[in-house]
């Protein structure tokens, strides 16, 4: 299987990748086309320059990456944002897919805490539409996973067909050897961590642009939630 995982920024998507990373049967891939993205658009994000360096930065090469086999199972972690309109995508039809959403309010209170500035862009909501509406596949909510860990793992290895493993429930503090080198600037508190985050809250109350960025991004959220998978009970 070639598990595609579609999120956007400060979603749980790290955790996730080191909880499929957790499991002997499945190599892990960290948002390979994010060197292409960042040459293409030449856009001022944080280690701009360093993970165009140490990253594939040709997008038909990262691709072939996609496309390649490896372990009996791969899990690709992709930021929707990362894929423009010269994205190659063949390499997407034969995966099955999975869409990992988060309430916008929890997405742009965390981003704004390690960028600057925000726009719907950044956070990639409208993108996860496009993908769903062409692939389809799971969607599963990050705060259900953090809510009951163990529920929702074991009902989303059910609908995938895959037997669970408890080793998804935790991994070592540190990182993990597929990181890309932007981890240090977005993963310190998933480096802390040995398993998945407690529930959260309510979602935040903001104002001003950043609750109008809200408001544009609720009903892409909203689309999707109504296709959430529930708890194994």
């Amino acid at each position: 299987m070639k598990l595609a995982c579609w999120s956007g920024p400060r979603n749980l998507s790290t955790a996730m990748m080191y909880s499929f990373g957790n499991r002997a049967d499945f190599r892990v891939m960290d948002e390979p086309f994010y060197g292409a993205f960042l040459k293409e658009t030449g856009l001022e994000h944080p280690m701009a320059a360093e993970v165009m360096a140490a990253h594939e930065t040709d997008w038909h090469r990262a691709a072939a990456t996609c496309a390649a086999d490896g372990a009996p199972h791969v899990y690709q972690k992709h930021m929707c944002h990362h894929i423009l309109s010269e994205t190659p995508m063949g390499w997407a039809v034969g995966c099955t897919h999975l869409f990992l959403i988060r309430h916008p309010a929890r997405v742009l209170a965390s981003y704004l805490a390690k960028r600057q500035e925000v726009t719907l862009t950044d956070i990639g909501s409208e993108q996860q539409i496009e993908l769903f509406d062409k692939f389809g596949g799971v969607v599963i909510d990050s705060a259900d996973i953090r809510a009951a860990p163990e529920p929702m793992l074991r009902a989303l290895c059910a609908t995938l067909d895959l037997e669970f493993d408890p080793a998804m429930l935790s991994w070592p503090a540190g990182g993990h050897a597929s990181d890309g080198v932007w981890a240090k600037h977005w993963y310190g508190a998933v480096h802390a961590s040995t398993g998945f985050a407690e529930a959260e809250g309510p979602p935040p109350e903001l104002s001003g642009d950043l609750a109008e960025l809200c408001e544009e991004a609720l009903p892409s959220y909203t689309i999707l939630k109504t296709q959430k998978l529930k708890p194994e009970m």
